[in-house]
């Protein structure tokens, strides 16, 4: 008797024991058809063996094997069981969080073998190489058949994307495929088309959540079948089965979105490294203000690095500048030198960006009569005021409700919107600049399919004078006739209790500056703020990032943070007040057990989540800190199961490894 060991996608984390009736053939990696209680699901058949713990006559057979689906390979199999057990998460669960759901479903049309089809593309010729290019393509063709992890950190207009491609080039040619990871979906279009023009004799394909759920599987047996080349995608592609991959390739590697929020959390970037040490193959990060860690582990020899110091088209930087906001105080969001900046630019032909990290017309409505304040009953936040559409909203949980008339506690009509976003520095712009063409990028505007990019195709025509917009405008896009960008709302993130709060503004800024001067005119970047002498900002009008990264770095050490420590973050949430603080206090007592007599685990207080309420649901939190990511492992392993023995039907929590949030 042949026993199928199957992972299923259920919240248990254990494998399940099916008999393979003769005639069955399975093989590890395939994906199988199983009876499970009263229904049959598709799970991963991970391993065979000649006997089982369960008896046999409570064994039940495999169904069938999917047939149109060739089983996972050594690589992607021993992925899978890496990101259970370091994420600490049911490998059921894990390996259906790396398949399309198409290939999820128990009864489907057979999916058509090969790739789809892609739109003609027009042959791109490369451009010429500067020496730093050149030096750093030959660190990552050298590297080529066997691990490394090389950053490539690049001033914003340098050509890391020519770097990646020329490297691609080598790989493709000796038939081996190619894995681009990038943070957005936004990027996807303009990106996809600059690599079919170079590539216009191989197949190129896209993988993301935005696609069509037969597009995507399609997709996937593309990249498992060899027919595609080269696989650009979003965190989700990671987890894609290659029958000869050769490279990884992550963009912007510091991106926040890389790190998934909800159910497994994981990170596609630490995932592809581990993926490529996996297949012996190298793997490029790529970024002008890498993270953190992977500037660390450069520093420290761990990963190789490539420096690109000066922009390939011989461009210089943006000169930055400080417009301190406690003399030139700002109306509606625009300082009078940002103004009159923008009005400079409009009487020489050029183009302007004021970048603001926050949409709708103002965060806050408030009553100046009793100071009311507009919440959402769901959330633990304030409703943001969208005024074109009469409407307030919740940016957590997407409740909306009418603006009111009067206050809701006194009845006064004397209502007053408080601090600025996209909408409200849209609408000031529109009354400064009258006769100017103004556009605006957020989630709002953009939320239609095709909408960014009609609009990019607009700004690179030269079809917008302005842009307002928040930061969907600072990644990857090339405007050649911007030569100004304002900054506005930056110091709030200042006073954010999250300690990665100022690596990520540092990082907005320097993306958003570099949008500025990429072509032949000089551009400038203006930041308004009260903390003109703040080092953040003194830094970032310097370019220069590893003067930040050292100082960062330096208290991190001190304080103790990551990359000098390893954190997990037990996240709970229920709808029943007060129940997830008291599970998250049991839960710490709980660990405080487990972590007696270890020196290198140190346990903190239960706290309310920094959003305390969010749809409904109350959350609180529990943050884990060692030195040592060898002993935190067992430690989350032997909580997980210690808590699983305590599950509650009103409380849901999870294991954050390696948060990002606080």
């Amino acid at each position: 008797m042949t026993i199928a060991r199957v992972a299923v996608d259920v919240p248990i984390d254990t494998l399940f024991d099916f008999r393979v009736p003769e005639g069955v053939a399975a093989s590890p990696g395939s994906l199988v058809i199983v009876p499970f209680g009263k229904t049959r699901r598709v799970g991963l058949l991970v391993q065979l063996q000649a006997r089982s713990s369960v008896a046999p006559q409570r064994l039940r057979d495999v169904e069938a094997v999917v047939a149109d689906v060739a089983p996972l390979g050594r690589v992607e199999l021993e992925l899978l069981d890496f990101c259970a057990r370091y994420y600490v998460r049911p490998l059921g669960e894990v390996a259906a969080a790396a398949l399309p759901p198409r290939l999820r479903q128990v009864s489907r049309r057979a999916l058509a073998p090969g790739a789809p089809d892609a739109p003609p593309a027009v042959a791109l010729a490369a451009p010429a190489l500067t020496a730093a290019q050149q030096a750093a393509i030959d660190i990552c063709r050298e590297a080529l058949g066997r691990f490394r992890a090389i950053l490539l950190q690049g001033i914003t207009g340098s050509g890391k994307t020519e770097v990646y491609l020329r490297t691609i080039e080598t790989v493709v040619a000796a038939g081996r495929q190619a894995l681009v990871l990038v943070p957005e979906i936004s990027l996807t279009p303009q990106l996809l088309a600059h690599v079919r023009g170079r590539f216009a004799g191989a197949q190129v394909v896209a993988v993301h959540s935005g696609m069509a759920e037969g597009a995507r599987a399609s997709a996937w047996l593309a990249a498992q079948q060899g027919t595609a080349a080269i696989v650009l995608g979003t965190r989700l592609a990671v987890f894609l089965p290659f029958r000869d991959l050769g490279l990884i390739v992550v963009d912007e590697e510091h991106d926040p979105s890389y790190k998934q929020q909800d159910a497994m959390r994981y990170s596609a970037r630490d995932v592809a490294v581990r993926r490529a040490q996996l297949g012996a193959i190298p793997a490029i990060l790529g970024s002008a203000t890498p993270s953190l860690e992977s500037y660390a582990n450069a520093r420290s020899g761990r990963y190789a690095a490539a420096l690109l110091p000066a922009r390939a088209t011989g461009a210089q930087l943006p000169r930055v500048r400080m417009i301190d906001t406690r003399a030139d105080r700002a109306a509606d969001g625009l300082s009078h030198a940002l103004s009159a900046a923008i009005a400079e630019r409009l009487r020489l032909g050029e183009q302007s960006l004021v970048f603001i990290n926050r949409r709708g017309f103002a965060p806050v409505l408030h009553c100046r009569a009793c100071q009311w304040h507009a919440t959402c009953a769901r959330c633990s936040a304030n409703l943001v005021v969208h005024r074109a559409a009469n409407e307030m909203r919740c940016h957590h949980c997407g409740h909306r409700e009418q603006i009111p008339a009067a206050c809701p506690r006194c009845a006064s009509a004397d209502l007053a919107p408080l601090g600025e976003g996209t909408q409200r520095l849209e609408a000031r712009l529109q009354e400064a600049f009258p006769q100017a063409r103004i556009a605006r990028v957020d989630r709002d505007v953009t939320a239609r399919k095709g909408a960014l990019e009609a609009l990019l195709d607009d700004v690179r025509a030269e079809r917008i004078d302005i842009l307002v917009g928040t930061q969907m405008l600072t990644k990857g896009h090339d405007y050649p006739g911007l030569t100004l960008v304002g900054v506005v709302g930056a110091d709030q993130a200042l006073f954010s209790a999250d300690f990665r709060a100022a690596e990520r503004l540092f990082a907005q800024l320097v993306q958003v500056s570099g949008r500025a001067g990429r072509a032949s005119r000089p551009g400038e970047v203006l930041i308004q703020t009260e903390f003109p002498q703040h080092p953040l900002y003194v830094a970032a009008a310097a370019q220069d990032f590893d003067a930040f990264a050292e100082s960062e770095l330096a208290q991190r050490r001190e304080a103790g943070l990551p990359p000098f420590s390893h954190l997990a973050m037990l996240r709970v949430e229920s709808k029943k007040r007060g129940e997830a603080l008291a599970f998250a206090r049991s839960a710490a007592r709980a660990a405080q057990r487990l972590a007696r007599g270890s020196s290198v685990v140190e346990i903190f207080d239960a706290v309310p989540a920094a959003l305390e309420r969010k749809a409904g649901f109350d959350r609180a939190q529990l943050l884990v800190r060692s030195a040592s990511r060898r002993e935190l492992q067992p430690f989350l392993h032997d909580w997980n199961r210690a808590l699983g023995r305590a599950r509650l039907a009103r409380v849901r929590w999870t294991i954050d490894v390696d948060p990002q949030e606080a």
